[in-house]
């Protein structure tokens, strides 16, 4: 058997993952990047903590042994979606991988997320790909983004493959990676000369709009992948991520062709025009919440899904307002399960009391919210300790499979009719074991109120009679009114009516 070209090669491979929310008051430190929310995995812990996994990062590591290739794996950080990070987190992480670089090696892969605002930055990914350049000119390097990201020049410019997700709840993470670093592959043994080229429209979609499944995105997800099966190396189209107040947010596409230029740019062109003749498609009209919650009583067929967008972590919610769950008690639903309220106050007097004793607790509310001038309003409960864990479980669904989730210390605070799950990290529900872990069995409950917006899909979607969004308070809402953008590009739509 002849000898690969890529055999002997030394690749980098790293994760540096943040969906930053401008309007967000939870704060990014290099802590919350590590995967139980103390420790980021570096090295060989980067390594032994993704190898396996439903990642970019997991299929990076398949895709280069693959081909033989010795294996660096400086760091992978992964945060749940906040506010700005912080600047002595991102140069932790962009050291580690640029000192990994500087040792010398032939190819970079990069898992990334495409929308990281730092407190100096408004183009985390932008800059590190800038700095790698600065440092190896001429390396070949493949990414792999998110659906939400914001695409930047910067980004394009100094890199050689880049490879979107094509789905939200994003279940083809590996897909992407795995896309990303075959490219790269027929690259490096010159079976390809990939022309990639780029365009974005003004355009703040709503991330509510964006499931693949649904119109609008889904038309457009589904002609980027008829214009893969038609001869391009890669397209995709990228909803974006509207609450990142930067000149640079919006809708945007990337093509790749094996050596026609042209071709890129025509496919491109056609994805963002389409995009653009949807957008009154891509903004989210809600109902007041006691006028939807009214209504679901009526609802046969269980569980009956409710839907907490306005206050979602996965898009940098605080998850502990309490509007939506107030909403739920004082309409005397049951057989009700929650999750989750983010309150590591409550859980440790929870865990004081112990499993099967009574306690009252001032529960959530403890984050003010500037950006929105909202203060925050917990409520007082009493009830019994369900359960209490450690948080911590392994990923079955689809999104994540292989991974473990850490919620943190939790319990379930059981009301009588309603459970309330309690966590002490941030974590969206889009497995069922974020309920089953905790005690809850989500297909036996009548109804089942949700802190997400699509993500639920790759767990909940499943067991759902119905989905019904609910228009809570916090940060992550899709009332553009609540928001004083600064920085992004104007005009846009729909903060004008272009």
């Amino acid at each position: 058997m002849a000898k690969l070209i890529t055999s002997g090669m030394r690749a980098v491979i790293a994760m540096m993952q943040h969906e930053t929310n401008t309007f967000s008051p939870v704060p990014t430190p290099f802590s919350r990047f590590g995967t139980n929310g103390i420790d980021v995995p570096c090295g060989n812990d980067a390594l032994k903590s993704f190898d396996g996994t439903g990642t970019g990062f997991g299929a990076f590591v398949d895709i280069a042994r693959s081909a033989d290739m010795e294996l660096a794996t400086p760091i992978a950080g992964n945060a749940a979606p906040s506010g700005p990070v912080e600047s002595e987190a991102y140069s932790a992480m962009t050291d580690a991988i640029c000192e990994s670089i500087s040792k010398g090696c032939d190819v970079c892969f990069l898992d990334l997320h495409g929308a990281m605002v730092t407190e100096s930055l408004a183009d985390g990914e932008g800059e590190l790909l800038r700095r790698i350049r600065s440092i190896a000119p001429d390396l070949p390097i493949a990414i792999s983004l998110d659906l939400h990201a914001n695409l930047t020049e910067a980004m394009v410019e100094n890199c050689d493959i880049i490879v979107g997700y094509k789905t939200y709840p994003h279940i083809d993470m590996y897909g992407a990676g795995e896309h990303s670093g075959r490219l790269m592959l027929r690259m490096l043994n010159s079976e390809i000369d990939p022309f990639m080229t780029w365009g974005n429209i003004p355009l703040l979609a709503q991330t509510l709009r964006m499931g693949h499944s649904d119109i609008p995105m889904g038309p457009l997800i589904d002609a980027a992948r008829n214009y893969e099966k038609g001869g391009l190396l890669a397209a995709s189209i990228f909803g974006g991520f509207p609450l990142a107040d930067i000149s640079e947010a919006g809708m945007s596409a990337v093509t790749i062709s094996n050596g026609d230029l042209q071709q890129a740019k025509d496919a491109r062109d056609a994805l963002l025009e389409s995009a653009w003749d949807y957008r009154h498609d891509f903004i989210f009209e809600s109902l007041p919440i006691k006028e939807t919650i009214g209504e679901v009583r009526n609802l046969s067929g269980s569980p009956i899904l409710l839907l907490d967008h306005a206050d979602n972590s996965a898009s940098g919610g605080t998850q502990d307002t309490t509007a939506a769950l107030a909403a739920v008690i004082n309409s005397n639903l049951e057989d009700v399960a929650v999750f989750a309220i983010c309150d590591p106050v409550a859980v440790a007097e929870m865990t004081a009391v112990g499993v099967g004793n009574e306690i009252t607790v001032s529960l959530g509310g403890k984050t003010d919210m500037p950006s929105i001038s909202h203060v925050g309003e917990p409520l007082v409960l009493s009830g019994k300790v369900h359960s209490l864990t450690d948080g911590s479980f392994q990923i079955t669904a689809e999104m994540g499979k292989g991974t473990w989730a850490a919620m943190g210390p939790s319990g379930v605070l059981d009301l009588g009719t309603i459970k309330i799950a309690v966590i002490s990290r941030h974590t969206e529900p889009f497995d069922l074991g974020h309920l089953q872990s905790l005690g809850i069995e989500p297909t036996q409950c009548r109804f089942i109120l949700l802190k997400s917006r699509i993500h639920y899909r790759a767990g909940f979607r499943a067991i759902a009679a119905h989905e019904i969004p609910i228009s809570g308070v916090g940060v992550t809402s899709s009332d553009n009114d609540l928001f004083d953008f600064k920085n992004v590009r104007r005009p846009i739509f729909p903060l004008d009516q272009i």
